[in-house]
């Protein structure tokens, strides 16, 4: 587990910020290539790529930057969503909670059968017809038909992706990836933030500027999705030969200016505040970073929009 003074981020920050980020932003690029380039040596055994982590790890943008790198590397990639894969709420009764409330965090709200199936006939080069999952609808609509080509690499992304109940067989022909934040920040007091507060920080983020979901909208969702994540995502993360901290030293900085004026306003009316009171804490001992310096192919962009990445 890494630990990040803020002291020393700020001083960093403050001496040379252009280069602090470009620093944080190799640090992340150096292992998405050290695993890339194990998983190009055995991609005619492991042609499939089982990409997981929790809500708010940066999965979208990390199984991405992997395919960018391959196919930089003269090897055809493609990254296909699990999330196409969901059935509407109604089609899936398994997924209830002991309070017959619809748990959407459950892998029982997949289609599993489709899943297990496409991957199969994916790592055999057999065409499969993707679906698409229209959640604003909640329906299902067809999608494109693809057929995986001899030495092309497939990366699965999703939050169930380890889950062998979700992926069948596929792990004799797959190799699996955990994504996370593993770094913590460290207060002048020596108080520490823990990782799961830097992807509520994004989840934040994230709900407040694509989706239009106030902060304590986010919060009430927090729990039930941690509960998720213990439940059906963090059991399966021993399954990964490979392990990525998706954390980026400056992110923080940047989320200041957005998110902390948001955090104070509710400070005193929400009745829960004290349970993230942390996470405003340490925004307000951060150095703010201009969104404008963050690169487009940065995974900080997923959260704060202006990608160059089509997600």
């Amino acid at each position: 587990m890494k630990i990040l003074k803020i002291p020393e981020l700020n001083q960093r920050m403050h001496t040379d910020p252009i280069y602090m980020i470009a620093e944080s932003e190799q640090q992340y690029n150096q292992q998405l290539t050290r695993v890339a380039l194990d998983i190009l040596k055995h991609r005619k055994d492991k042609p499939i790529l089982l990409l997981s982590g929790p809500s708010g790890s940066g999965k979208t943008t990390s199984a991405l930057r992997i395919e960018q790198l391959l196919e930089g590397w003269g090897c055809a990639a493609m990254v296909l969503s699990m999330d196409n894969y969901y059935l509407p709420e109604s089609e899936t009764p398994q997924a209830l909670n002991e309070h017959g409330v619809i748990d959407y965090e459950s892998p029982y709200r997949l289609d599993i059968p489709l899943l297990s199936d496409h991957l199969a006939k994916l790592s055999r080069c057999e065409p499969i017809q993707l679906p698409v999952f229209n959640f604003a609808k909640q329906c299902r609509e067809t999608g494109q038909t693809i057929q995986r080509k001899p030495d092309e690499l497939v990366i699965l992304e999703g939050i169930h992706a380890l889950n062998p109940e979700v992926t069948g067989s596929a792990g004799a022909f797959a190799s699996c990836i955990y994504v996370s934040v593993r770094t913590r920040l460290q207060g002048e007091d020596g108080a520490l933030l823990h990782p799961s507060k830097i992807r509520l920080m994004r989840r934040l983020m994230r709900d407040r500027i694509f989706r239009g979901r106030e902060p304590v909208d986010t919060f009430r969702l927090f729990e039930s999705v941690s509960r998720g994540e213990h439940q059906y995502i963090m059991p399966f993360k021993h399954r990964a030969a490979y392990e990525i901290d998706t954390f980026i030293d400056y992110e923080a900085s940047v989320y200041r200016s957005i998110l902390l004026p948001d955090l104070l306003q509710i400070a005193d009316t929400y009745p829960d505040y004290a349970r993230y009171a942390d996470i405003a804490a340490f925004l307000q001992a951060l150095e703010p970073v201009p969104q404008d310096l963050v690169p487009g192919i940065s995974l900080v962009r997923e959260f704060i929009g202006g990608s160059t990445f089509h997600y």
